[in-house]
């Protein structure tokens, strides 16, 4: 016999050698008895949680039997980590889990608890990339259950601990309106991650607020679960850096699991235990080692001496295990000799059905849970209203609608009367972020809400904005729905990846089992008049136009900034959609057009039943024919203004397109184009957002025939909405007179040829 080619052949083999030459105990041990003096794991529990380890490792010899086939297309194991079983069988199936890669053991244990599942196909299906495949259906390589309460995370760099502490905040805040998710007052939450991510800044933020809002008279009831093998790919981790980093931190236990598989039960129940019953975080460091490199195209021998993998395969947990329950009595070598045998055969037999199931073979399939969206059921959403006698209690008798006063009709005001009605009409809606509750915004768009709703439902955050989108995503899951304000445009890139990779990937991994639904108001674009200057005001969208599956919107009028906020609202409810709503500074309290006093941007707010969806478009002016102006945001009003020295200075008649909701589209559908417009009819793309080209090139066709002005739409049919009344304006002064030189350059060129 030849012998083993690879690490993996050599650890299979050192459990078969065990395996056929261990003795069995004098005594046999019943399954009702304890494993060991002094500890609560019965023999029962002990077996249930070696098949589990068992099944789990074989798993990761099956991917890389698929792999070699060419038949697989994952290789990350979960060898060597397979002791976070133990955590899988205390947790409850109302327990839930965001777990990163190595979570194959917990996974079988946890699978155990729900009749019928079958976690061997369930796992092989995923390794095959099969439209079966009960959580992903083949899109990514994930754990995840809904049954399971399972959320699928992409846990690359630990980027699911602050969404994770996001729910263990929101459990509170959901029961209390009535929103379980099938989750127990008692629940906690579950977060796995390694060694080397618990140094990435994300981990740390996710800890932190967990820590923060218990010190602040909360709860967060998680589980930190660090599975520690001392290596993150090729980076090893620093003797004791897990134990002395988390060992002290106020607001947060610390439990260290190792040893056998006895003494890991009884550190991880007594962590269980007192995260359950204190309603605040624990830091769980549980023991591991990694065997067979990081994955299967990892070669770990051009980073590690053949002694250091050896002594890694020598504390193999699978072999330990095995060990102790023999040399307890709980099980016979010949017993564990079986287990492996029907596992093995069981597993080569799925194996080959699994290769043969379908897959997703088109585009469509493929992103199909992206960007799901419902227009009619969007607008069935937003007709439910509050009673008449509730809009007077909330607005003390004084209707948005109603008032007069400059101050009430601003951008500003009007957001904050969508708010509190949409909050009134919907109370699982929850606002938050940096100064939101007590001072009201740093520009004051918030102002009043707590008073109104209370400081469960409006609230301050702590000032980092991975945490406040984390908070956003776990209240989400929870059963809420999150308006969370990050202050300045220009502090999304600090947290841009919990909206990319995470928020706007969770229906998609999960094929739309899982939403985050949420409305991430940003305040943004030019704006150098106030503090901040260019590091807080800024238009840096394009970022945000790059998330597949994130609506992007933008208001330019107050009123449209009302409408808008309803339709993202319902939006996000109906179809579980994260969006953006981006408002510009520069128009909040923006009263004037042509001049100081003329209180020509100034707007009624808007009937509580009008709302704008993605995609629709306002349109001025559609009777023009020389030229229209295409613009989003502060460049409409600049627009406006600008078109007004043009007409004074020209002949030629504009028309106006303003984008707002439609920012997120690929391209300006044809249809929303003004009608009369004649064959010389040209686009103009204006604004301050950029110098050379204000709006996303993206979105605009620079020039057009007169059969189709703009090139074809995208998934979303916009629909135009009525003309507006006419409202211009200028330029800055100085790009002003650049504008009237050349204008009067050309007058002067054509009066010279008519001349000649």
């Amino acid at each position: 016999m030849s012998a083993p080619a690879t690490r993996v052949e050599i650890v299979q083999n050192n459990i078969d050698n065990y395996l056929a030459n261990a003795h069995p105990a004098g005594q046999k041990l019943t399954v009702e008895t304890l494993l060991s003096p002094g500890s609560s794991l019965l023999v029962r529990q002990a077996l249930e949680i070696f098949e589990d380890q068992l099944i789990s490792r074989l798993l990761d010899v099956a991917a890389r039997e698929l792999k070699k086939r060419n038949q697989g297309f994952y290789t990350i194991s979960s060898a060597g980590h397979e002791n976070n079983a133990v955590i899988g069988a205390l947790l409850r199936l109302d327990d839930p889990c965001f777990l990163h890669y190595r979570a194959g053991g917990l996974m079988m244990a946890r699978s155990r608890k729900l009749e019928g599942c079958d976690p061997i196909l369930d796992t092989l299906l995923s390794f095959a990339a099969s439209a079966e495949d009960p959580i992903a259906q083949g899109r990514h390589k994930v754990w995840g259950s809904k049954p399971l309460w399972v959320p699928p995370q992409t846990s690359t760099i630990a980027s699911h601990l602050p969404k994770a502490s996001g729910l263990a905040f929101a459990l509170r805040t959901a029961r209390r309106i009535g929103e379980s998710r099938g989750l127990s007052d008692d629940s906690i939450v579950c977060c796995s991650f390694g060694d080397a991510s618990a140094n990435h800044a994300t981990a740390l933020a996710g800890i932190n607020s967990a820590r923060y809002t218990v010190r602040r008279g909360g709860s967060a009831p998680i589980i930190f679960l660090c599975e520690d093998n001392g290596i993150g790919i090729s980076v090893e981790t620093p003797r004791n850096w897990i134990h002395d980093s988390f060992c002290n931190l106020p607001h947060l236990q610390y439990f260290e699991a190792q040893g056998t598989l006895d003494e890991i039960w009884n550190t991880a129940e007594e962590a269980v235990a007192a995260c359950r019953k204190m309603r605040a975080p624990v830091f769980l460091h549980l023991h591991t080692t990694r065997l067979w490199g990081h994955a299967g195209t990892d070669v770990e021998t051009t980073y590690r001496t053949m002694e250091a993998i050896s002594d890694a395969e020598s504390r193999d947990p699978i072999l330990n295990n095995a060990r102790r329950l023999i040399e307890t009595g709980a099980a016979t070598p010949d017993e564990l000799r079986g287990m492996v045998q029907r596992l093995r055969s069981e597993i080569d037999q799925k194996l080959d059905q699994v290769v043969i199931r379908p897959k997703l073979i088109s585009v469509p399939q493929i992103i199909e849970p992206l960007a799901p969206y419902d227009e009619k059921k969007i607008r069935e959403t937003a007709r439910i209203q509050a009673s008449p006698e509730s809009r007077l209690k909330l607005f003390d008798n004084a209707l948005p609608e109603k008032t007069t006063t400059p101050t009430k009709r601003t951008m500003a005001a009007h957001i904050n009367s969508a708010l509190a009605d949409e909050m009134l009409r919907h109370p699982e809606i929850i606002a938050f972020g940096e100064d939101v509750a007590k001072k009201g915004g740093v520009y004051y768009v918030t102002a009043s809400m707590q008073k109104k709703f209370g400081i469960a439902r409006v609230f301050d955050t702590l000032l980092d904005e991975t945490t406040i989108l984390g908070v956003a995503q776990g209240a989400a899951m929870a059963g809420l729905l999150p308006i969370p304000e990050i202050q300045y445009l220009a502090y999304v890139h600090n947290a841009l990846d919990q909206i990319r990779g995470e928020a706007c990937s969770l229906s998609f991994f999960s094929s739309g089992q899982f939403t985050n639904p949420m409305v991430i108001r940003v305040a943004g674009l030019a704006y150098q008049k106030g503090f901040g200057g260019h590091f807080h005001n800024d238009n840096s969208i394009g970022a945000l136009r790059d998330i597949p599956g994130l609506i992007l919107c933008v208001p330019s009028r107050g009123d449209d900034a009302a409408r808008m906020l309803r339709g993202c609202i319902s939006t996000a409810k109906t179809s579980g959609r994260v969006i953006c709503s981006l408002e510009p500074i520069a128009l909040y309290h923006e009263k004037d057009l042509y001049e100081d006093g003329d209180s020509r941007w100034l707007f009624d707010y808007p009937p509580t039943d009008e709302i704008l969806l993605p995609g629709e478009i306002g349109v001025y002016h559609p009777e023009a024919k020389d030229l229209l102006i295409v613009s989003y945001a502060n460049g409409l009003r600049l627009s406006l203004r600008a078109a007004k020295v043009l007409r004074e200075n020209t002949e030629s008649s504009h028309a106006f397109l303003t984008c707002d909701g439609s920012i997120h589209c690929r391209s300006m559908p044809s249809n929303i184009m003004p009608k009369s417009a004649g064959p010389y009819w040209w686009p103009m793309n204006a604004g301050r957002q950029r110098a050379a080209l204000p709006m996303p090139s993206s979105l605009l066709l620079p020039k057009t025939t007169s059969k189709e002005r703009c090139a074809p739409s995208g998934p979303s049919t916009p629909m135009s909405r009525s003309a507006r009344p006419p409202i211009w304006s200028s330029y800055p002064k100085a790009r002003l007179s650049m504008r009237e030189e050349r204008l009067r350059n050309r007058r002067n060129k054509r009066n010279r040829r008519k001349d000649s």
